[in-house]
């Protein structure tokens, strides 16, 4: 059963019953020793659309898409040095991004021809990219790497793989 089956009154596959399921991604917040480089990037080179009324001077919103019940799917950049609201805890070392993060890559999803016009716009831009398929459900993948190391994939469904989307 696909967990977007099943109905909350019925629990989940192991039949534990939570009241409650998770239905999108809300937000996923990158920390940033270089804040106004790694926001330009993911404007400029990404295309994310930066949502107005940033919360602070030291945090940047880009907006992912609709999201669910009136939550935005966002990307949060936030400075190194922002405090968390709150009684949140974060480690004080400086960010970290490759085999030392615990961030493996962040992936994007857009329609399959839009990634061929990504590459294209890449090419010409001079920015680095490499492309992965993942024929067991019928993805594929197209790798960049941000101004601080983080793997950014652009992925979507290939059509003509043959594979059903999930």
């Amino acid at each position: 059963m696909a967990p977007n089956d099943r109905d909350d009154d019925k629990g989940d596959v192991r039949g534990n019953h939570r009241g409650f399921r998770v239905r999108g991604l809300g937000e996923v917040a990158i920390r940033c020793a270089d804040l106004p480089t790694m926001f330009a990037f993911y404007r400029d080179v990404i295309g994310l659309e930066h949502l107005i009324g940033d919360y602070s001077e030291h945090i940047r919103f880009f907006k992912i898409a609709p999201g669910y019940a009136g939550h935005t799917t966002v990307l949060a950049l936030f400075h190194a040095d922002e405090e968390p609201d709150g009684d949140l805890t974060h480690s004080d070392a400086a960010p970290q991004a490759g085999r030392a993060a615990s961030l493996h890559h962040l992936a994007l999803s857009l329609p399959f021809d839009e990634q061929d016009r990504a590459m294209v716009w890449f090419q010409q831009n001079g920015v680095a990219y490499r492309v992965q398929e993942f024929d067991w459900v019928g993805w594929r993948g197209v790798f960049v790497t941000d101004p601080e190391g983080n793997t950014v994939e652009l992925v979507a469904h290939d059509p003509a793989s043959g594979v059903p989307a999930p």
